[in-house]
């Protein structure tokens, strides 16, 4: 027999059995682009707010030395905003990869172009403004460890060109100036490396529910497989012996054939989606709220104003996508309707429609006052009715006054 198992989704979970459906996504990509972005804007901010600096320093370095630095600094910064936005994620890291690399070109090529006179007090070395700005994109790039040791490179660097550069600087100072550079930088960096970590987190969570759920759909599957078979026994295999049993009793023929074909397609492995008749439909109905709660009141019966359609057989979509749901409903309500709860399943069963109700006197609970964090029955429930072509779920409690979920299917 093979039953179709589809993939669930995540899902935020509600006390009573509410939730909602969270969209699947990539939360560490979208997390690494949104950085992406920001560093990209980060650096054009800082071009713009350090013109004034950068046109301080230019009578003491080489002509050349400016306009190639802010075109190799700021561009892959300029860059990474667009990549960022509309390029791959490994275009993106690797973007990021070079505005780090890119910041120590100005560094390195500063002592060259430096033409020795000491920097007055009223001139800062412009690049030592953003290490911390490099190393959020080496972060964006690589792991965590080759990040931070950029960040501590890209300040030492800095603070010793400041400390060469300017007259009357005081030895003591430079260390100071680099534990600073180093602690303060390393807010923004690390910040950023537990923003990205705490997206990945969330994704390998969501992959372990997905996992978890789709095993949970394959247990449900063989769950219903059993109870058919169960059913079977129950509803016709002792029906038939019962019959027999009874003298001048004629349909035994009629039931033991229509009991041994039923029989021969579960060891034929009949595809489980073959329609249901009104009787087998109740029959299903009443076998999956068993299994969920023997305990509960069942008063399913087939609508005897569609008697003459009878033979109209009702999708097996639609009949076990409700009694999924009145499990559902049952399970979920003998984990939160209290001890001393009933439980009642009621409904008809016609050739166009079946109207199910699940209630319990239970403690109920006020729907608008349920948080969209916790683990529910709105996937079970509201998502696999909206899913079925015409049906419907409500869901109707009051504290104190039990609770009531309507489950609907029309023949669209």
């Amino acid at each position: 027999m093979r039953t179709e198992i589809r993939p669930a989704d995540p899902v935020e979970a509600a006390p009573s059995g509410m939730a909602r459906v969270v969209p699947g996504a990539n939360n560490a990509e979208r997390i690494t682009r949104l950085f992406g972005l920001c560093i990209g804007f980060g650096y054009l901010g800082y071009l713009l707010l350090l013109s004034p600096s950068i046109a301080a320093l230019m009578p003491y370095v080489a002509s050349w030395w400016t306009p190639v630095t802010i075109v190799v600094v700021f561009g892959p910064g300029a860059v990474l905003a667009v990549v960022a936005r509309r390029g791959s994620l490994a275009t993106t890291r690797r973007v990021a990869a070079v505005a780090a690399l890119s910041f120590f070109v100005g560094v390195i090529t500063f002592p060259l172009a430096w033409n020795g006179v000491a920097l007055p007090s009223a001139v800062g070395m412009w690049l030592a403004a953003f290490p911390g700005l490099a190393s959020m994109a080496a972060v964006v790039a690589w792991p965590g460890v080759a990040a931070f040791v950029q960040m501590v490179v890209a300040c030492v660097s800095v603070q010793v060109l400041e400390f060469v550069a300017h007259d009357g600087q005081r030895a003591t100072a430079l260390l100071p100036n680099i534990c600073f550079a180093v602690m303060f930088c390393s807010l923004f960096v690390f910040g950023v490396m537990m923003s990205i970590r705490t997206g990945r987190i969330l994704d390998e969570t969501t992959d372990e529910t997905h996992a978890t759920a789709a095993a949970a759909a394959a247990v449900d599957a063989r769950s219903v497989e059993r109870e058919r078979f169960d059913a079977l026994i129950h509803d016709s295999v002792m029906s038939t012996l019962l019959a027999a049993s009874r003298p001048g009793t004629t349909d035994v023929p009629a039931l033991a054939t229509g009991t041994l074909a039923e029989l021969d397609e579960i060891r034929a492995g009949v595809e489980t989606d073959r329609p249901f008749s009104l009787s087998r439909a109740v029959v299903h109905l009443r076998a999956t709220a068993a299994a969920a709660d023997a305990g509960a009141r069942f008063a399913v019966a087939v609508d005897e104003r569609g008697a003459g359609a009878s033979d109209d057989p009702i999708p097996a979509e639609a009949v076990r996508a409700v009694g999924a749901a009145v499990a559902e409903a049952l399970r979920n309500s003998l984990r939160h309707a209290g001890k001393d709860a009933h439980r009642a399943v009621e409904g008809t069963v016609g050739p166009s429609s079946i109207e199910v109700a699940v209630t319990d006197d239970g403690a109920g609970f006020d729907p608008s006052s349920v948080s969209a964090r916790r683990l529910g029955i709105a996937v079970s429930i509201r998502g696999r009715m909206d899913r079925l072509p015409g049906g419907s779920a409500r869901i109707e409690s009051v504290p104190g006054s039990g609770t009531t979920v309507r489950l609907d299917w029309e023949r669209p």
